[in-house]
């Protein structure tokens, strides 16, 4: 599949678009292989006991396998999620941002599926693993 946004345009479409989490994440790299997405973890990404909470890495997910869509079709902000599951393998490790590693499984006229693997900076196993559905709107 074709890339038609890099990186630095999904990053400038975050920008844009979606000014409340262009702070917090990141596209670090938008290739053949997929996305790979960063969460800059700060005090508001913890929960009680000093991890990252479960919505902040269901976010990352949401935000990989969005842009890895986007990444392929074009800056479509109304692309939507419509089915989601995550698993919470462990617990990240703290003080560390989170990778979300993103492939798309498919990407129809109407439906995109992807899965995003969540990784602490630094470390080899992931910490959650996420499958995605996406809506695309007819154009």
């Amino acid at each position: 599949m074709e890339i038609v946004m890099d990186a630095a345009a999904l990053n400038g479409f975050l920008a844009r678009e979606f000014p409340q989490v262009a702070g917090s994440y990141r596209v670090e790299r938008s290739d053949a292989a997929g996305i790979l997405a960063r969460l800059a973890v700060d005090e508001a990404h913890l929960r009680p006991g000093g991890t990252v909470s479960g919505p902040s890495m269901f976010a990352l997910a949401d935000l990989a396998i969005y842009c890895a869509i986007l990444a392929r079709i074009g800056p479509v902000a109304l692309a939507v999620t419509t089915n989601a599951s995550i698993d919470f393998m462990r617990k990240p490790a703290a003080g560390r941002d989170l990778l979300a590693e993103c492939r798309l499984l498919k990407l129809g006229r109407v439906l995109a599926v992807a899965e995003a693997l969540i990784f602490s900076d630094g470390g080899q196993d992931p910490v959650a693993r996420c499958s995605m559905t996406y809506s695309i709107p007819p154009k």
